[in-house]
Order: structure tokens, then sequence, then C-alpha cells
């Protein structure tokens, strides 16, 4: 059975008049990676200064790790590591100088550890290099070796590949891939890149204007976006309640445009109308990706 590290249940947040989470809930299992998907100001970096505990919230809990009173979150949130929209490191000095910071917060001072870490996130060459001389997905890389300083359980990234070319986002994923397969790392990836996060993920959160739409796994989504059947027709009502008497129950539709998402052919569905006397004007198949599926799922919430 899966071991559930982080829940979060019907949480709420406003600034002013404007709500920019309602009614958030959904859970992180050990051992993933899930993408949590929305666009810019759909409340993606809200729910994780709530997750961290650097923004309070209205209503709603945070659990972390089984526990979700005051003590009991302080305590997991030590289990946590985070990178939150910027890494917070000083440009004027080196790699390892910025890692010993980080480690005197936590009362360590361990300079192999630092050398092991820069060495995990391909940094260990340039440790000594000041850090305002570095590439932009090299200062990520290193934003990740702080949030692995406490060798945590959860790591949770803000946009961990924003702003990068090409070349930086293969350098992140494949690194995040590795620290979940080789050290156990349970991660959650807020990202409006989707194909990126496709390559990456094992699960997906959805959220839209700081609502969660959805909750899917990987191998769900792909099932979902294998194909689908477009149906054209001026009597769509006729149409939906034909299908639906024939057992497909995953449909979506826009004026006289009908979407099957159900496992089903081209041959079924012309039968269907055509025993129903409805004039069809168009049937065709169609494969979706996961930047269709999103914005399908938008417009049918």
């Amino acid at each position: 059975m899966s071991e559930t590290i982080l829940k979060i249940n019907g949480l709420s947040k406003s600034y002013g008049k404007k709500q920019v989470l309602k009614n958030v809930t959904f859970s992180v299992e050990k051992g993933k990676i899930y993408g949590f998907i929305g666009e810019n100001g759909a409340g993606k970096t809200t729910t994780i200064r709530a997750v961290t505990g650097l923004t309070a919230v209205e209503d709603g809990q945070v659990e972390l790790f089984g526990k979700s009173d005051a003590k009991g979150l302080s305590e997991g949130r030590k289990k946590m590591g985070c990178l939150v929209e910027h890494p917070i490191i000083s440009l004027n000095k080196t790699a390892h100088d910025n890692l010993a910071m980080q480690q005197l917060l936590y009362g360590q001072d361990d300079a192999s550890r630092i050398d092991r870490l820069l060495e995990r996130v391909g940094l260990s060459d340039v440790k000594n290099k000041k850090v305002k001389d570095f590439s932009l997905g090299m200062k990520q890389r290193l934003g990740i070796a702080v949030s692995l300083i406490n060798d945590p359980e959860l790591l949770i990234l803000d946009e961990p590949v924003n702003g990068l070319d090409p070349v930086g986002m293969v350098e992140v994923r494949e690194l995040l891939r590795s620290l979940a397969a080789d050290d156990g790392i349970t991660i959650v990836i807020s990202s409006h890149i989707l194909a990126e996060l496709y390559q990456l993920v094992t699960d997906y959160i959805i959220i839209s204007h700081g609502e969660i739409l959805e909750t899917i796994s990987k191998e769900e989504l792909d099932a979902k976006c294998a194909s689908y059947v477009t149906l054209e027709t001026d009597r769509t009502e006729a149409a939906l309640e034909v299908l639906k008497n024939n057992g497909a129950s995953d449909i979506g539709f826009e004026g006289n445009i009908i979407r099957i998402y159900d496992d089903v052919s081209l041959r079924t569905v012309a039968t269907w109308m055509f025993d129903a006397r409805i004039l069809v004007t168009l049937l065709a198949r169609h494969e979706r990706s996961l930047e269709n599926y999103y914005m399908e799922l938008l417009g049918r919430a």
C-alpha cells in the first residue's frame, strides 16, 4: 500500500477580495514524481508556499508525514527541501561557499557532504567558481543542491526549468529523475511547461483559477490521450442521448461538435447514428497531446 506523505484538504486563500485558492485538495504518495500543472496565476505558488509554511491559509489543512498540528508540521518541514520561485544563493560567493552557508542554518559543518552534493548535481568541477559567472541552468542546479542540503524525503520545486534553454532543461530533468530513482526522493514539480513534465513525472495535479480540476496518473493520461472521436451534427442532444444509451460515458461537447473519449471505433459510432437516423456531417479520429488534454479540461471546467 502506498504511503501518503503530503495531504492537502480544503485549502483556501484570498488576497484582498481576490480568492486565489478554492478548496484545494490532493495527496502526494511516497516515491512518485508529481507534475503540478497550471497556467500562470493558477494558484501553484500559493499552494506551495502554504505547504512550506511561507504563507498562512484561511481554511483547510496541510498534513506532512501524517502530522497536521503545528509541532508535527514543523518537524515534517525539516524533512522537506524546496525551491520556490528563485534559488536563494549569493552571486558573489562560490558554489561551495553557498552550500556551506546553508549548512550552518541546519547546524552542520560537513565539507565532504558539500562536495558530494556538488558532484550529485554536476557542479563539482566549478565548485570554486563564483555563482555570478554561472549559466542559468547551473544556477538552477545549485538551487536544487541547496534544497537537498538537509537530505530531504520530499522535494518541492516551483518552476525549476523556467527560462532554461533546451540543454539546461535536459540537465535538470535527468538530475530530478536520478534523485527520485536513485535517492528515493518524492518530488513535486510546479510548472506550466507541459511537454517537459510529460517526460519526467508519474502523476499530475491540474489546477486552474485556484481550483483542482483533476489528479491523474501518467498511465491514465496516456489512455485518455491515445485518441478520441469527433462527431459533428446539428442534433447534438439526440446524438448525446444515443451515445449514452450505448454505454459511452466520457464525452465532451461544444456547439455542434461532440468528442468521444471512450475506446470506440468510427464504424461503431457511425452505425449508432445511422440507426437513430441522425445526420452526421463530420466523423474523425484524433490524437491528443498533454497540451490538448489540458486545454480541453479547462474548457470543460
